[in-house]
């Protein structure tokens, strides 16, 4: 292809380019979706429908999982369409499809700051629990979460809009991601880097310092309680979302504190497969093993339904 050429198409890689490879990781990545999409499903209608879990715990886990649904389901589809049949997408296809990552990754992390300053909340100042995490706070929380989310999304998409695609048309990796998109840009992509950078670290130290802050006091608080089943009951009622918080900032932090001569395109995608599509699926096991409330919901919802009601008679078939 002439370098002078525009690009209006772009070539997402595959993982392979065997085709019985490809077939393989078709058929895995979409257990994986459906288990994303199932798992994700359950724990937000169960959530709705039974009154027990009616908390700001829940209410943000509910949000949580909506997030996962939303961020899996921005990358997955295009990915198991390109294992069966390798298609170019579009340049504005490619950045509708950056634009929804960063936006999904941007709230994620702002909806577990607020899980963790609930916790805080819960453990630290329980008398006055109530008030300090009100359905009104919640909401501003959540919201406030997603807005962080689009501002991110936004400042990075329109500073694309105006870069000059030509040469390769061909990114490195699953997704439209904007680090590697930058790479098939013919335009100065400095004041892009700079933003992605700037954002990034904006939107990571914003979230994570809230994380590290309330964990800091939770661990204090959990210290001074004296018996051993007082301090056991505290932690688990955060140790669900310590497990998802780990998966999401230690794949961040291997991702972006590895060295340069470690970094090659599988280490990436590998990092970005961890992060951007395991994780969705897990959160919802995480949390239905670890909290005692949502188990007991899912078996009271098992216990009420019926395939059929008892008193159905069912006829016998004449052959």
């Amino acid at each position: 292809m002439d370098n002078t050429t525009d690009v209006t198409e772009i070539m997402l890689s595959a993982l392979s380019k065997d085709p019985h490879v490809q077939i393989m990781f078709f058929v895995l990545f979409l257990a994986i979706y459906m288990l994303t999409l199932l798992g994700n499903t359950i724990i937000i209608v169960v959530i709705k429908v039974d009154p027990h879990l009616s908390t700001p715990m829940y209410f943000f886990l509910c949000n949580l999982s909506f997030t996962d649904i939303f961020y899996s389901t921005a990358i997955v589809p295009k990915m198991l369409a390109n294992f069966l049949k390798q298609e170019s997408i579009s340049l504005q296809g490619c950045l509708a499809q950056m634009y929804f990552i960063l936006l999904s990754a941007g709230a994620e992390i702002f909806i577990l700051s607020a899980m963790a300053y609930d916790r805080y909340a819960a453990i630290c100042d329980p008398l006055h629990y109530t008030n300090t995490m009100s359905k009104k706070i919640c909401i501003h929380l959540t919201t406030g979460a997603w807005l962080m989310g689009i501002l991110y999304a936004s400042v990075n998409t329109v500073l694309a809009l105006h870069l000059h695609f030509c040469g390769s048309n061909e990114i490195g990796h699953f997704s439209c991601e904007l680090p590697p998109l930058l790479k098939l840009s013919c335009s100065d992509t400095f004041l892009n880097d700079v933003a992605l950078l700037s954002s990034a670290v904006i939107i990571g130290f914003g979230s994570f310092i809230p994380i590290l802050v309330s964990y800091i006091c939770i661990v204090s608080a959990i210290l001074k309680i004296q018996t051993t089943e007082g301090r056991h009951k505290a932690f688990s009622t955060c140790s669900s979302h310590l497990i998802v918080v780990g998966l999401l900032y230690v794949t961040a932090l291997v991702q972006y504190m590895k060295p340069s001569s470690v970094s090659s395109t599988t280490v990436d995608q590998l990092l970005a497969i961890q992060y951007s599509i395991l994780t969705p699926m897990l959160n919802p096991i995480i949390y239905s093993l670890k909290s005692r409330e949502v188990k007991a919901s899912l078996t009271r919802m098992a216990g009420k339904i019926q395939i059929l009601p008892k008193n159905v008679h069912i006829p016998k078939l004449c052959i």
